[in-house]
C-alpha cells in the first residue's frame, strides 16, 4: 500500500481541522443562537409592562425605586446601591473601582467602607432592623483610627485620630491604649499615622445583608439576594396593607435558582417585583 508523502499528510490533517471548525463556528454555533433566542426567557426583547400597561423599563436592567425628593419609595422593593452614572444608567455601566484597602475617606471621596457603613445605616433605620457592621460607627462611617507612635510605626502610643470622623464630630471611642481619641480636623494632615480599623462590637452577621449595601460589577444587575428582599417584606406589607406572608410568597414566585444548578447565587428580580406588586396588591390612595 503506498503511503502518503508525511508533508501531505500535514496540509491533509490541517484542511479537515479548518473543515471541522467552520463547520462549528460558522454554521452549528450561529444556528444554535439563532435557536436560542427564540426561546422565551432566552431571547428577544426584554421590555416589561406595567401594572398600567405602560413601558416599565428592562428586566434585564435595575431601577432606582425613589420618590419625588430622591428618597426610597416605601411602597416598593429597593434595589442594591448602583455606580453606573447617578443609578443603573447603561450608558454608564461602571463600577466604583475601590476595594478593602479603601478604609480611610478623602476630601473629595468617602472610602468604601464608609459608603457600605452609611448604606447600612440607612437601609437599618428603613426597615427598623439593627444596621451595625463591624469596623463601622454608630453615625454610619469607617470606624477608622490614625495611631501615632513615639517610633514611628510602633512603640508607645503618643495620638490617636478617628480619621472619618471630622470634628466637630464625636469620636466613636473615648481612649485608645490610654489615649484619648480626637475628631479629624479638616485639611490636616494624618499620613504619617498608622491606620487602625476597630471592629467594634456589631454582630458578625450583619442583619442587613451584603447586597444591601455593595453595587454590583456593571451597576447594573436588577437582582437582590432573597435575604435583602425578606428583610423588605415587613415595610412592604405595612405599607401595601396586606400580610408579610401574602409578601414573602410573591417573593418566593419571582425568586429564581442557581444558573445550571451550580453558578451564582438565588437572586429576586427587583423590576419584576415591583410591578408584580402593583398588579397583585396596588398602592393604598392609588
Amino acid at each position: 500500500m503506498t503511503r502518503i508523502p508525511h508533508w501531505l499528510a500535514q496540509h491533509v490533517a490541517a484542511l479537515r481541522v479548518v473543515l471541522v471548525l467552520t463547520l462549528l463556528t460558522g454554521l452549528a454555533y450561529p444556528l444554535a443562537m439563532v435557536a436560542a433566542a427564540q426561546v422565551p426567557g432566552l431571547g428577544g426583547t426584554s421590555e416589561v409592562t406595567g401594572a398600567d400597561g405602560r413601558p416599565a423599563g428592562s428586566s434585564l436592567i435595575g431601577q432606582t425605586f425613589t420618590d419625588a425628593k430622591g428618597n426610597p419609595d416605601k411602597k416598593y422593593f429597593q434595589s442594591r446601591p448602583s455606580n453606573a452614572g447617578t443609578g443603573y444608567d447603561a450608558t454608564a455601566s461602571g463600577a466604583g473601582n475601590q476595594g478593602p484597602e479603601s478604609v480611610v475617606d478623602t476630601k473629595d471621596k468617602p472610602s468604601l467602607l464608609t459608603l457600605v457603613c452609611g448604606r447600612s445605616k440607612a437601609v437599618g433605620d428603613l426597615e427598623g432592623v439593627d444596621g451595625s457592621r463591624p469596623y463601622c460607627t454608630d453615625d454610619g462611617v469607617g470606624a477608622v483610627l490614625g495611631v501615632f507612635y513615639d517610633g514611628g510605626t510602633s512603640g508607645r502610643v503618643t495620638r490617636a485620630v478617628s480619621l472619618n470622623q471630622a470634628c466637630p464630630a464625636k469620636p466613636f471611642l473615648t481612649s485608645y491604649k490610654g489615649v484619648r481619641v480626637t475628631c479629624a480636623k479638616p485639611d490636616a494632615d494624618y499620613s504619617h499615622a498608622v491606620t487602625v480599623p476597630v471592629r467594634g462590637n456589631a454582630p458578625a452577621d450583619p442583619v442587613v445583608p451584603a447586597d444591601a449595601v455593595t453595587a454590583s460589577g456593571s451597576g447594573l444587575d436588577p437582582h437582590i439576594s432573597p435575604a435583602y428582599a425578606t428583610l423588605q417584606a415587613p415595610r412592604i406589607a405595612r405599607e401595601r396593607g396586606v400580610s408579610t406572608a401574602d409578601v414573602r410568597k410573591l417573593i418566593e414566585k419571582y425568586t429564581t435558582g442557581r444558573a445550571l444548578g451550580v453558578l451564582g447565587e438565588r437572586g429576586v428580580n427587583v423590576v419584576e417585583l415591583n410591578i408584580a406588586l402593583d398588579r397583585t396588591y396596588p398602592k393604598q390612595g392609588a
